[in-house]
């Protein structure tokens, strides 16, 4: 029985990412399939574009690094208070070390805007000043 326990631990570790790649490539697939049906019975190349557009799933909007830092940051005082009352000062270090990152990251998307409307304004700012 304990030779069973690192086994299935191995297992674990090599199903979890062979059935996520198995179900993304799934997923993608029927979508694809379907597109294509629909483009053979389209006959307006403007529509056949947009159908095209649809199958490209790249996000248009940049990163908020503001809501990542925030996350981050609150993970990581999540962790340090797991380790200051359960697990030890490893956990609370590790605790810190995250969420120094966050704050790290919560201060750089103050630092860079990154929408259209923050740049727009930070140069109307700089023009004016």
């Amino acid at each position: 029985m304990e030779s069973l326990i690192p086994i299935v631990a191995i297992m674990t570790g090599i199903i979890v990412p062979v059935a996520v790649f198995a179900w993304q490539y799934i997923e993608g697939k029927e979508k694809r399939e379907t597109i294509l049906e629909i483009a053979k019975h389209v006959d307006d190349p403007a529509r056949l574009d947009g159908l095209l557009a649809m199958l490209d799933e790249k996000k248009q909007e940049p990163v908020d690094y503001r809501r990542g830092g925030v996350i981050t940051l609150f993970v990581g005082i999540g962790i340090y208070l797991l380790g200051a009352v359960s697990f030890g000062s490893l956990f609370s270090g590790i605790g810190l070390l995250v969420g120094a990152i966050g704050l790290g990251v919560l201060i750089a998307g103050y630092l860079y805007p990154n929408t259209s409307d923050e740049i727009n304004t930070a140069v109307e700012r700089f023009e004016k000043g």
